[in-house]
């Protein structure tokens, strides 16, 4: 795993940040013990990222402008996206968005599904303008292959947090986004 997207909608400010505190700890913790570098962002809220020391943000589809993000950031740290349409992916890279989060590819396993599903076809017309992350879905055999050429790995909810032991799946998740 080398990404984590913190996305917590109850917690208050405070809750958040300490809970945000630990995560990015840990990140950091795991980097040291396997020299792998974990990336952690923070959904919806710059605040709690920059208080932190997150590598940066995830901006929901009612979030603030990608600008305006951007230039609360910085350069160094990384703004994400979650999109529903092509238009919406390149107005993010115009932007200056480190990737985009198309959704929904399929029916959402993590949460009501709000929309019609777009389908894999939507990653290959978007992919050229940011990095996608690929969906990860429930079973290792859905876990989409990632394209090496544009960066955005898989991004796993079911296949991963389902599990009695996470690890071993996630590890198979990786192998098979990569084949």
């Amino acid at each position: 795993m080398d990404w984590v997207q913190l996305r917590e909608r109850d917690l208050g400010g405070r809750a958040l940040c300490e809970l945000a505190a630990r995560v990015v700890a840990a990140a950091r913790d795991a980097e040291q013990r396997r020299g792998e570098s974990v990336r952690v962002l923070i959904n919806r809220r710059i605040d709690v990222a920059l208080a932190v020391g997150a590598d940066g943000a995830h901006l929901g589809f009612d979030a603030l402008p990608v600008a305006t993000a951007r230039s609360l950031l910085g350069a160094e740290r990384l703004v994400g996206v979650s999109a529903h349409n092509p238009g919406e992916v390149r107005a993010a890279a115009a932007n200056g968005a480190n990737y985009a989060h198309l959704a929904p590819i399929f029916a959402p396993l993590s949460k009501p599904q709000e929309r019609a599903p777009l389908g894999v076809a939507a990653i290959a017309e978007c992919s050229a303008a940011l990095p996608l992350p690929r969906p990860g879905r429930r079973r290792i055999d859905e876990c989409s292959r990632a394209d090496p050429r544009r960066g955005g790995g898989v991004a796993v909810t079911g296949a991963v947090l389902g599990a009695a032991d996470p690890r071993p799946r996630r590890r198979r998740c990786a192998r098979r986004s990569t084949e």
